[in-house]
């Protein structure tokens, strides 16, 4: 799933990089990760839409979290799994797909043209997004679904996988993602969370990944083979006991590498 080289300079001749992260995933009583203080250091934000994680006074408020701090705001839909964290994955029909993300994105960008907003991206979310990376049936109705709600929304997918390919086919503006936190095996996916490795818990190491893949488009897999990959948005997580110094940190390194953050043109 390698994809060539396509990272853009400004007129500075500086390499621009949009960096993610995923929020909006507190739920009742229960509160997770720092949002308010992680958005001072990224450029867009996916927000849960209530199937994984989310409810609606939790988007309400980082809604406007987001848009008090001039970050680009995204939908994150997921499958219906509060339990699992949306990360177990189920069967579904291409249809069930296309109802769901309609109904999150939708549910979303209410409260964001509520709140005097634009909704910027739409973002897959844990195992959905995985799924879609290698099915194009499922890709088509995730694309579909964000085309008929929001056309003018980016859609965010792992770098050339099917979801990318499938938001280009219907018409939509797609962001080639990729991870600072996760291994990659040689065939373009990320390592599984179920098998050892799959995450990077060194920040120096994660950074590093990250300056390689937006600087030379190349990233070292697992098997110990290198492939090429594009990389137009970095995802960050929010819910790490260290992800507000690890957010600080990348986007210091990024700047201090004169590489531009900023968010995908929509």
């Amino acid at each position: 799933m390698g994809t060539a080289i396509q990272n853009k300079p400004l007129d500075t001749g500086h390499l621009t990089v949009d960096l993610n992260c995923d929020m909006g995933e507190s739920y009742g009583i229960y509160t997770l990760g720092n949002d308010e203080a992680i958005l001072d250091h990224v450029s867009s934000a996916n927000i849960a839409c209530g199937y994984h994680a989310g409810n609606p006074a939790i988007m309400r408020k980082t809604v406007a979290l987001a848009l008090a701090k001039n970050v680009a705001i995204g939908a994150h839909p997921g499958l219906p799994d509060l339990v699992g964290f949306g990360r177990r994955e189920m069967t579904i029909t291409h249809q069930e797909a296309f109802d769901m993300v309609v109904y999150q994105v939708g549910a979303l960008n209410g409260f964001v043209k509520a709140a005097g907003g634009k909704l910027h991206h739409v973002k897959p979310h844990g195992a959905l997004y995985n799924m879609a990376a290698l099915s194009a049936g499922l890709s088509e109705a995730i694309a579909e679904a964000v085309y008929k709600v929001c056309p003018e929304a980016v859609l965010y997918g792992l770098a050339g996988s099917a979801l990318t390919k499938a938001g280009k086919n219907v018409g939509l503006r797609t962001a080639n993602e990729v991870f600072a936190d996760r291994t990659y095996q040689q065939d373009g996916t990320l390592t599984s969370r179920r098998l050892p490795n799959a995450l990077i818990t060194d920040q120096n190491e994660a950074v590093k990944q990250v300056i390689r893949m937006v600087k030379e488009g190349k990233v070292l897999s697992q098997q110990g083979t290198e492939f090429t990959i594009q990389a137009d948005t970095v995802c960050i997580h929010g819910d790490g006991p260290h992800a507000l110094a690890f957010a600080r940190f990348i986007r210091q390194t990024l700047e201090n590498e004169s590489i531009v953050v900023q968010p995908i043109k929509s």
